[in-house]
């Protein structure tokens, strides 16, 4: 169960797209929402090659950040009965919010995947892509639309599209997945599998042995395509019957495409996901992640929330 949430801002309209997400889990688990803001440290400056402090400048900075979580901390109490903490923090972003999640008190990170300010440059590089390395806590990434985030529309998390390769290295995000589906009512899992599709030769008119040898392979080929739909099947259908069990709604497809994360996004287009989650990590397929692999990819190309963690043992 979620006890806290950690959710950066730093005064962007963009990332706080993140905080009608985290004020919908937090409801639902009466964690705490802890709002964090972290203020870049200023170098000593020169005017005309003389030296003047940056100290009252830093201070004043804080200061408006202080005043801004406050003010935002009492937005969201007024539509959100759960407790808010807020921490001004002066240092690196990501430096920051590793070291506050290696304290153990956070078990989840909501946060936007890009905004326009020094912590908002959320993603490639740059802040969500660094926390997501620098922990195994799970970080739930949200897109910020263009418009202002509307805090009294909850979203809808209701369906989780979850891709899966077969390795236990990707089968770790079952654990913070269900443990977030667990607290919408009705919700459901939608675990899916790629297999690369086989291609079939193409077929000649001009050799009747030949074409008869091509009809042959494609024949073959179509068979061990079935067999790896078949397995692929086989595998889901285990996991399904173990999340069951645990009293989730389950289903299962296994999809034949060529990049996985076209297949992961079409499925959660096709079935109206209001959630993605998968894995950072991992030696192939869906768990190659991070730096124009799978989930880097997922993230970009999603209009719902993106789920991430990296496993313990890369």
């Amino acid at each position: 169960m979620y006890r806290s949430i950690l959710i950066p801002l730093d005064g962007t309209t963009f990332a706080e797209h993140a905080l009608p997400v985290a004020m919908a889990l937090a409801r639902r688990a009466n964690a705490r929402l802890h709002l964090v803001s972290v203020s870049p440290p200023l170098t000593e400056a020169y005017l005309e090659g003389v030296a003047f402090s940056t100290y009252n400048l830093e201070e004043e900075l804080i200061g408006r950040q202080k005043n801004y979580l406050a003010t935002t901390a009492q937005r969201v109490r007024e539509r959100c009965e759960v407790e808010i903490t807020t921490e001004v923090r002066s240092g690196e972003g990501a430096a920051i919010l590793g070291d506050l999640l290696a304290a153990g008190q956070e078990d989840l990170v909501v946060m936007a995947t890009h905004a326009r300010s020094p912590l908002g440059r959320f993603w490639f590089g740059s802040v969500a892509d660094e926390v997501v390395h620098l922990t195994t806590r799970p970080v739930l990434l949200v897109r910020p639309g263009e418009e202002a985030a509307d805090l009294s529309s909850p979203p809808d998390l209701s369906k989780v599209v979850l891709p899966l390769d077969g390795t236990a290295l990707a089968e770790q995000i079952l654990e913070p997945a269900t443990r977030l589906a667990k607290l919408v009512p009705g919700a459901e899992i939608v675990l899916v599998r790629a297999i690369r599709p086989l291609l079939p030769a193409e077929e000649t008119a001009e050799d009747p042995q030949a074409e008869k040898e091509v009809r042959a392979l494609n024949a073959q080929v179509q068979r061990m395509q079935e067999q790896l739909r078949e397995e692929a099947q086989l595998y889901l259908d285990k996991v399904a019957d173990f999340l069951r069990a645990g009293g989730l709604r389950v289903q299962t497809k296994v999809v034949a495409e060529e990049r996985p994360e076209q297949a992961i996004l079409h499925e959660a287009d096709a079935e109206h996901a209001g959630l993605i989650a998968l894995e950072t990590h991992g030696r192939k397929g869906f768990s190659r992640l991070m730096h124009g692999s799978v989930a880097d990819k997922v993230v970009q190309g999603a209009h719902v929330p993106v789920l991430v963690q990296r496993p313990v043992s890369v």
